[in-house]
């Protein structure tokens, strides 16, 4: 089976247990195929480099799919009915990333820079 990364951006009115259940049914759209998400990861509501669809935000959501490439077509196909979705992108990689990704590394220490500063006022 192939290794793919699944990025999909969410509308910004939406609220973060919508959020999660547009990830749940596109896990449950995995495995209904005989694939497998490993892992799934929110990063949160991020401002978007220029609107979309008159939305100047969006919630970002990242799955690490294990599947071949039917599933991924399918699941593809899901995505671009769902109106609550304004971008989606799957890329196939040769591995999937231990531990959290780069945006979830940059958010800690984004966080951790704050504390640091909010110690020294």
């Amino acid at each position: 089976m192939a290794l793919y990364e699944h990025i999909f951006l969410a509308r910004q009115d939406l609220s973060q247990a919508q959020v999660d259940a547009l990830a749940a049914a596109a896990t449950e759209i995995v495995e209904a195929n005989q694939g497998k998400v490993t892992k799934t990861e929110t990063w949160g509501l991020k401002s978007l480099a220029y609107k979309i669809e008159r939305n100047r935000k969006a919630h970002f959501v990242l799955l690490n799919i294990d599947a071949p490439g039917s599933v991924v077509a399918e699941l593809e196909r899901q995505t671009r009915i769902n109106e609550d979705v304004i971008r989606y992108l799957t890329i196939r990689v040769d591995e999937h990333e231990d531990g959290p990704s780069v945006m979830m590394r940059k958010n800690e220490r984004e966080r951790k820079r704050r504390t640091d500063r909010e110690e020294r006022d």
